[in-house]
């Protein structure tokens, strides 16, 4: 409920307010001498003490005084200081001095430049900041309510005129949803509410929201999906006393970041009241306008030098994509410990292709209350950082109208009626249903989905056209169980392929999965145990179409079962058995005995494996959506490791080999402020047994037109294999670093991006005497490979992204192995990536 002041009650608090609260009074006037003309720089104080100002250039000084005075004095050098008497006590007061001349004695003068004003009260917020920031605390929870909108703008008369968004127009118009300024229809498309408790532990950083209910409105995504379990307050934590703010993956430096003066320019306004708190009211300017910084006005309290309140937008000129608008309000105010929490955040985003084009405006709106401070809870209670409970969806009439802490506007209430009307046209439902399509690949078809579409169809060198037909069970079929059964045909080989998967979810909380596979389907050696790196769409599809037979194509029957589970937060463990048999598809030989000529030589072999696997993420969110697959989500500043173990049974279920694998992955991306950021991979393996080179590492190459930031690009297709190696993988990305500066290259918001990849490894002469050079059979030879020498793989690479906001073009120098037959020393790289 909204508690309304009476304007006459109003009016009596204000004639009560000297009597109630410490006397504050404004002075502002001009100095000037006595033939009118300014002078600049003037004191003016009250004697005795540390209050007052300095004019400016133009005489003209304004300030706030604490407490009760009877005189202010106006001075400058050459001129005779005047006093001048303050009368009465009203809250603004001008006075004015006319200094005449007078003589003055100097001795030494020391000239100093004159410090802004602003720059005093920033230092006193770097000095206050651990006793403001929440981070300070121990533990904090409240209650938050999240209200998000979509809406389009701009559109122009033919594309409003189309179907679709002619009948939401007719129901917006009809029920008197307000139009933009130009009269053209403001569509909404989607809106959300959401109610949930947040909890925050902050040594170790931990977080848990439990949403409550979720209302969608409009174009809403599946329930269940990663996007309706995001739209709470977990993934939108506006705290500006950090150095950076993240916002559509890009780093926004804060205006009370403790670099503030290398990224900003402040001017002090006023001094005035806000709420409660007397505060300063500062300007902020970015001191570059490509830069990725606010402006507008901050507010901080004159007692604690605490953010009382903020008030800034992105500007317009900044190295973004696409993006129109970004605005973010908040207001803050202290808890009984000290520091301050947000009690509402507003952040609006506008996204518009090109200018004068149609947009897409986002609102969210988060209000928190009912807060409590330094109540820890025991950190197993964070195990699982997102808790949608299970009727959250089902949502009784009015409660969110009887529950939510802030009114909604005549026009919020019409958005939502809009929204909740249209949902029910048939257009819309059929829009609805091919985003789902395009979004996820499958088409929903009752208690199955259809799918992957994408690979339906698909043709290579060995299978020809490949047909391909397949679905998933959804969760209207069950919850806990998933099956993904899928069938293949080629023209070419006339071999029929399949599979199935199937899965079994036994424990939510602790998110224990069992999984069962079967598969015959081609394969390729070059991209076995190669899943991670293969990121690029593009390059994936280039690798596996077309001709496939300088990857050393296969057939694979695979059957495992795994278990998986989360042991605590953030380590997640998983155990695998598994046989695999292959059939090469190529030229493949090996001995079967002692590797010598003139031993038993055989092409096919089968694995029997047990796998152990260990990943740890220390500040991972997983979220699992409706098909009971997880999803990171937010940012992760420590890296992830994952070690795997894999032990091959010889003559168990047939095997032919008794071996052992240790492999270790770290990944992480660190954030070095106006610098970029860099993210690294770390690959490393160890095989210290006697195989067959397709059970070796083959170091994944790039034959393709396309980057691909998991694979050596200048490296051929199985160019190299290890059984010991290690690779790192270094990218930089300067955003608008350097080109920002530059007049002439400024304007194309160009980013600069810089890779290497090194990569360490070697073959034992055993695995190299497992696999003989020619067919003992016909002679014939057989395609051999190679590994590294003493030493390292290196490339090199460079390049300019953002080329027309999608296209990104790198530059590539091979630095070693540059003699060998067919090695590219150079090569150019396209790769498409939509980026904000």
């Amino acid at each position: 409920m909204r508690f309304v002041i009476p304007p006459v009650l109003l009016l009596l608090l204000l004639l009560m307010g000297p009597a109630c609260w410490a006397q504050r009074i404004s002075f502002s006037g001009r100095i000037t001498e006595t033939n009118g003309q300014p002078v600049p720089f003037a004191s003016v104080f009250v004697r005795g003490t540390s209050q007052g100002a300095t004019a400016d250039e133009n005489g003209r000084y304004q300030f706030t005084l604490t407490g009760t005075v009877d005189t202010l004095t106006a001075s400058a050098i050459g001129f005779a200081p005047v006093g001048k008497a303050v009368t009465g006590t009203a809250a603004r007061q001008t006075l004015n001095f006319v200094l005449g001349s007078g003589s003055v004695s100097l001795g030494e003068v020391v000239v100093r430049p004159r410090e802004n004003p602003a720059y005093r009260i920033l230092r006193r917020v770097d000095a206050n900041r651990r006793r403001n920031q929440k981070t300070s605390l121990t533990a904090y929870d409240y209650d938050s309510y999240a209200r998000n909108e979509l809406l389009i703008n701009n559109l122009p008369d033919q594309l409003s005129r189309r179907k679709l968004l002619r009948q939401i127009t007719a129901v917006a118009d009809t029920l008197g949803l307000e139009r933009d300024a130009n009269g053209r229809p403001v569509v909404p498309i989607f809106a959300s509410e959401v109610l949930s408790h947040y909890y925050q532990n902050n040594e170790p950083l931990r977080q848990r929201e439990e949403v409550s209910k979720t209302q969608m409105h409009g174009a809403a995504p599946r329930e269940g999906s990663v996007v309706s379990q995001i739209m709470g307050s977990s993934f939108q934590d506006w705290d500006f006393y950090r150095n950076w703010i993240r916002i559509v993956g890009k780093d926004f430096v804060s205006p009370i970041a403790e670099g503030w003066k290398f990224s900003y320019e402040y001017e002090l306004q006023d001094s005035l009241m806000v709420g409660d708190d007397y505060c300063y009211k500062l300007k902020v300017t970015p001191r570059r306008p490509q830069d990725l910084a606010f402006k507008g006005t901050i507010w901080i309290t004159t007692d604690t030098y605490a953010l009382r309140k903020l008030d800034v937008e992105v500007s317009t000129q900044a190295n973004l994509n696409f993006i129109e608008q970004i605005a973010v309000r908040q207001e803050l105010a202290p808890t009984e410990a000290g520091p301050w929490l947000p009690t509402v955040t507003r952040f609006v985003i506008g996204i518009r292709p090109s200018k004068g084009s149609t947009g897409v405006l986002a609102r969210i709106s988060t209000v928190y209350t009912n807060f409590r401070v330094n109540q820890t809870q025991p950190l197993a209670f964070y195990d699982k950082p997102l808790e949608v409970a299970a009727d959250a969806y089902d949502v009784p009439p009015g409660y969110f109208a009887a529950n939510r802490p802030d009114s909604l506007s005549r026009q919020e209430q019409l958005t939502l009626t809009v929204l909740d009307t249209v949902r029910q046209l048939p257009a819309v439902r059929s829009m609805m249903e091919l985003a789902d399509i395009v979004v996820n690949g499958y088409y929903p078809l009752g208690k199955v989905d259809l799918g992957p579409l994408l690979a339906t169809v698909g043709y290579n060198n060995i299978e020809g056209l490949r047909l391909r037909v397949g679905f998933r069970t959804s969760t209207e079929w069950s919850r806990d169980w998933q099956l993904r059964p899928y069938l293949a045909y080629g023209t070419q080989d006339g071999r029929f392929k399949y599979g199935l998967r199937v899965q079994r979810i036994i424990d939510r909380r602790h998110w224990t999965v069992a999984n069962f596979e079967h598969r015959h389907d081609i394969d390729q050696v070059a991209l076995l145990d190669n899943d991670y790196a293969l990121e690029n769409p593009l390059f994936e599809a280039a690798a596996r179409l077309g001709n496939i037979s300088n990857s050393r194509p296969l057939l694979r029957d695979l059957t495992s079962v795994s278990v998986q589970s989360d042991l605590f937060r953030g380590f997640t463990q998983r155990v695998m058995l598994r046989r695999q048999q292959f059939e090469p598809l190529y030229p493949f030989l090996y001995y079967t005995q002692e590797a010598r000529l003139g031993s038993p030589t055989t092409a096919n072999f089968t694995l029997s494996e047990v796998i152990l696997e260990s990943r740890y993420a220390r500040d991972e969110v997983l979220v699992a959506n409706n098909q009971n697959r997880r999803t990171a989500v937010g940012l992760k500043r420590w890296p992830v490791f994952t070690v795997r173990y894999t032990l091959g049974l010889n003559n168990l279920l047939g095997s032919d080999f008794r071996y052992q694998k240790f492999n270790l992955l770290i990944d992480h991306s660190l954030r070095l402020g106006q610098l970029g950021r860099t993210t690294y991979r770390i690959d490393a393996g160890y095989i210290p047994s006697t195989v067959p080179y397709p059970l070796l590492k083959s170091h994944l190459g790039n034959q393709s037109f396309f980057y691909n930031a998991g694979a050596y690009n200048l490296m051929r297709f199985f160019e190299f294999v290890s059984d010991r190696y290690a690779g790192l993988q270094l990218e930089h990305q300067f955003g608008g670093f350097l080109l920002n500066s530059l007049p002439a290259i400024k304007q194309l918001n160009w980013r600069l991006v810089g890779t290497t990849n090194l990569l360490w490894g070697s073959v034992s002469d055993a695995n190299r005497r497992i696999t003989p050079t020619t067919d003992p059979a016909t002679g014939q030879p057989l395609p051999a490979f190679q590994s590294l020498g003493r030493l390292p793989y290196a490339e090199v690479g460079y390049g300019v992204e953002n080329i027309f906001k999608i296209v990104r073009v790198d530059f590539l120098h091979r630095l070693t192995y540059r003699n060998r037959p067919d090695a590219r020393t150079f090569g150019v790289k396209v790769s498409l990536k939509f980026s904000l």
